[in-house]
């Protein structure tokens, strides 16, 4: 039997406290920040690994759970390792699986030098050598791998980095969906390179090197299945060279990370959570060229979630704000580098948008990836 004597869920004395709306939002934010990523899943399935809930509560609760300890526990794009000589060394390995294996701007073998390049220089590193696995599967036509190939050594060759080690698999036809490949890659850490998301603190600012979702919408239409098409080229790159001219001309600079699978919006939920800050975006900031957005709008997208492979994403003091937005932009890479948001303190965990219409709303991490198979 229904009791309705408390008049909605009370104790009947007419006397519960009403919340504001503002206090209503407060504990809505608190709710949300104190989720964790559950891993509920009998099966991996494709959002797994697409870098958004799922992949996070694959990685949290198989891999850190076996493997937990203090170089891997930050989950950073790369392990900082300390020599017995006192050298610091940024250590990162990535895997390959692109949806076509070609695509305007770049290929599976551009991809393969500048992802583990990128991820190194994200901690400061100075990249240095790399090394290569292949998967490949039966009937692979070797014209194309070495086209692939020579890709790669163009790219190494571009991000002064040498391939010193390798190793080579054959699969049945079907086994491997053309080709993998795997990269690890080793740079030093310059002394006085610090970066690490403990370090950030309200009122820094949050910068972008520029435009975003270049790559992941390159990659979709070059797959040729929605039927649209338009001029965007990915925007793969190695980021060496810019991250060096950063630290040098913002050493106060305090994180940095390539925003690829999951986009902008993953690795700022990713900073909030490992800094315990909570981030402002503003919407209007946002450099998205137009061929992008109109896809994106097509698609049902947002342009945050949709990976790049050239851009980084930077958190700097205010004091060296200037300086850090010329130095990006006097790189060709950076031409389009814009402040994209700030840090405070709270609510801590969450970031936010300021969106065109003065209002905001919550941008969360997907639980998959809207564009699997892009790198």
């Amino acid at each position: 039997m229904k009791d309705d004597a408390g008049g909605g869920g009370g104790d009947g004395t007419g006397d519960e406290p009403t919340l504001s709306r503002e206090e209503v939002v407060q504990d809505r934010i608190e709710a949300f920040r104190r989720r964790k990523p559950r891993l509920l899943d009998d099966t991996v399935n494709l959002a797994h690994g697409a870098g958004g809930k799922a992949s996070a509560a694959l990685v949290e609760n198989v891999f850190l759970e076996a493997f937990h300890n203090e170089s891997l526990d930050p989950l950073g794009d790369a392990a900082v390792l300390r020599l017995a000589s006192g050298e610091r060394l940024a250590f990162s390995t990535d895997s390959f699986v692109v949806k076509p294996r070609h695509f305007p701007g770049g290929s599976i073998g551009h991809l393969a030098v500048h992802g583990t390049v990128n991820d190194v220089a994200m901690m400061g590193a100075r990249p240095a050598w790399l090394t290569a696995a292949f998967v490949i599967e039966e009937g692979f036509k070797i014209a194309e791998l070495r086209e692939i190939v020579a890709d790669m050594a163009d790219a190494a060759a571009a991000a002064g980095v040498t391939i010193v080690s390798g190793d080579t698999k054959v699969v049945d036809t079907g086994a491997a969906d053309g080709l993998y490949i795997t990269t690890a890659g080793i740079g030093v850490i310059p002394a006085g390179v610090n970066l690490d998301a403990r370090s950030v603190r309200a009122g820094d600012k949050v910068l972008v090197s520029g435009r975003l979702g270049d790559h992941g919408v390159a990659v979709i239409l070059a797959r040729g299945e929605l039927g649209i098409s338009g001029d965007v080229r990915s925007d793969t790159a190695a980021l060496g060279g810019m991250v060096a001219d950063l630290l040098a001309a913002a050493p106060a600079t305090r994180w940095l990370r390539d925003p690829t699978r999951g986009g902008v919006a993953t690795v700022c939920n990713e900073l909030a959570r490992a800094a315990e800050v909570h981030i402002v975006l503003d919407e209007a900031a946002l450099p998205v060229q137009p061929a992008v957005n109109g896809a994106c709008e097509i698609l049902g997208i947002d342009p945050l979630y949709v990976a790049n492979e050239g851009k980084l994403v930077a958190v700097v003091p205010p004091e060296e704000v200037e300086a850090a937005l010329a130095s990006l932009r006097a790189n060709p890479l950076g031409a389009h580098a814009a402040v994209i948001g700030e840090v405070q303190a709270e609510p801590a965990a969450v970031v936010i948008i300021r969106t065109g219409f003065g209002g905001t709303r919550i941008v969360d991490m997907l639980v998959g990836d809207p564009l699997p198979r892009i790198c």
